[in-house]
């Protein structure tokens, strides 16, 4: 029977399978040769996936989590519900302004909203109005709970995005309020009362037609200017990137006008387009927000001293223009659009 040489140098006969050596130590093995070997390597480390920190739950874990998160924004809500109630006939005030503000330029008299029904104040002002305004109050705690809610499975370096996910969304949440309130909004009510002025009509507003229209396009502009942030996160899934969104910019742009056009109450082009052109340009900040973040993921930076030095420049000379004309027309500040009134 032929024998062959196994790797320490003794001979076995072919045919038969020897079996594995023991478990070789760190100690080095002598070769029939006299050399050595160094020993096996350590078993490499499993990669560091960055999920340290990040929490596995069970489905039903997940159930109990989100329902502890939506109590606790429902408490949220409901303490701004009580702090509203305590300032209902100011709130009520500030939301009638751009109707008063509409009729007085619209030359009616007396320039006040009307109650048709008994219970029409009482529903409008002292329960749809508090609710209304504690959306707003509450948004940083609604968004602060809805971050806490998928935070556990995020990895860690994207947990760092919660300060400015809260404070942005929140942000733009209540601009976007503020937005329809004092521009939008107060243009499309005097468009809409004004249509019938010299043909015998003199309008009469009932408060609750009133605050159902204030709802519809405060709350329609506040969720539309959340854009930038929809934007960012789909490029932070990679679901979208920048290159592809200005790609295709033109179906967002004509996506945006139609959004315009159901949100906007009146049907000219002027009021939708008060509404279109704030969204676009939202649109394009939260593309160059995905843009900084794929740079990042890049290694790459955003040469942010020679954009600050021209966006200042160019504000100077935008605000030395308006400095001027206001001597010129005799122009002086207003606290509503278009800000400036002789």
């Amino acid at each position: 029977m032929s024998s062959r040489e196994d790797d320490n140098g003794a001979k076995t006969p072919t045919g038969k399978v020897t079996p594995p050596p023991a478990a070789v130590t760190a100690v080095t093995v002598t070769r029939g040769g006299g050399g050595r070997t160094p020993p096996p390597p350590d078993p490499p480390e499993p990669p560091d996936d960055g999920d340290e920190g990040m929490l596995r739950m069970s489905f039903l874990e997940h159930l109990q989590e989100l329902r502890s998160r939506i109590i606790k924004m429902l408490g949220g809500v409901l303490v701004s519900v009580a702090v509203s109630l305590t300032f209902c006939n100011q709130l009520w005030r500030i939301i009638a302004a751009p109707a008063v503000e509409a009729l007085t330029k619209l030359g009616i008299k007396p320039a006040t909203l009307k109650a048709i029904t008994p219970m029409e104040q009482f529903n409008v002002i002292w329960f749809k109005l508090p609710f209304l305004c504690a959306l707003f109050i509450a948004s940083p705690w609604i968004l602060y709970q809805i971050w806490a809610f998928i935070s556990p499975g995020l990895y860690k370096r994207e947990r760092r995005y919660a300060a400015p996910f809260i404070l942005c969304s929140a942000g733009l949440f209540i601009g976007g309020g503020a937005f329809a309130y004092f521009v939008a909004f107060r243009f499309a009510l005097t468009f809409l009362l004004g249509i019938g002025i010299g043909n015998s009509v003199d309008p009469m507003i009932s408060i609750d037609e009133y605050f159902d229209l204030f709802v519809n396009c405060t709350l329609g502009v506040a969720l539309v200017f959340e854009m930038p942030i929809l934007i960012f996160f789909l490029t932070l899934l990679r679901i979208v990137s920048p290159a592809f969104l200005v790609k295709h910019s033109r179906y967002a742009i004509l996506g945006i006008f139609i959004i315009a056009a159901v949100v906007t109450p009146t049907p000219d082009a002027f009021n939708m387009l008060l509404f279109a052109l704030p969204m676009c340009l939202l649109f394009y900040v939260g593309v160059f927000a995905g843009y900084l973040l794929v740079l990042k993921r890049e290694g790459r930076r955003f040469p942010w001293g020679k954009v600050l030095t021209i966006v200042g420049i160019v504000l100077i000379i935008f605000g030395a223009l308006l400095y001027f004309a206001a001597l010129h027309y005799k122009l002086h500040p207003v606290p509503h659009w278009p800000f400036l009134r002789r």
